[in-house]
């Protein structure tokens, strides 16, 4: 299965005094990003409180700036995976051309019993989907 890219739309209130999206914005568009595969991944039912997930980490390369009418899309592939936690990384092109590449660490977390937990055993196997996606891409 290969998930479909996620197109963003650059918002005026993305721009800095410099003309390009500000880097904080790009938080944000990776926030965007992860939900739009995990719905692709889990499905709109998931038990977010059972099965959540917290992030720990974020690391951002900004290789080319992105202008107010660019038209980005975000790739996301999986990283390094253990048994509570895994990585994210993203791609964010511009006609083609790599512009930033990112990761995040991300640790499982059950906020009812307000503890980390092991990869759900559904999400590890969705996981799969992505590196058949990476492997598609490369």
């Amino acid at each position: 299965m290969s998930i479909k890219p996620v197109e963003i739309q650059v918002r005026f209130s993305d721009i800095d005094v410099m003309g390009h999206v500000n880097n904080a914005t790009y938080l944000s568009y990776f926030e965007y990003t992860r939900m739009h595969y995990f719905e692709k991944l889990l499905g709109l039912k998931w038990e977010w409180k059972k099965h959540g997930i917290l992030l720990v980490r974020n690391e951002i390369e900004y290789l080319k700036p992105i202008f107010l009418n660019d038209k980005p899309i975000i790739e996301m592939y999986l990283g390094e995976i253990g048994n509570k936690s895994f990585t994210f990384h993203y791609e964010v092109r511009v006609n083609n051309l790599v512009c930033t590449k990112a990761l995040s660490k991300i640790v499982c977390y059950n906020s009812i019993e307000q503890k980390t937990i092991s990869i759900p055993e559904r999400m590890k196997l969705s996981f799969d989907q992505l590196l058949k996606h990476t492997n598609e891409a490369t």
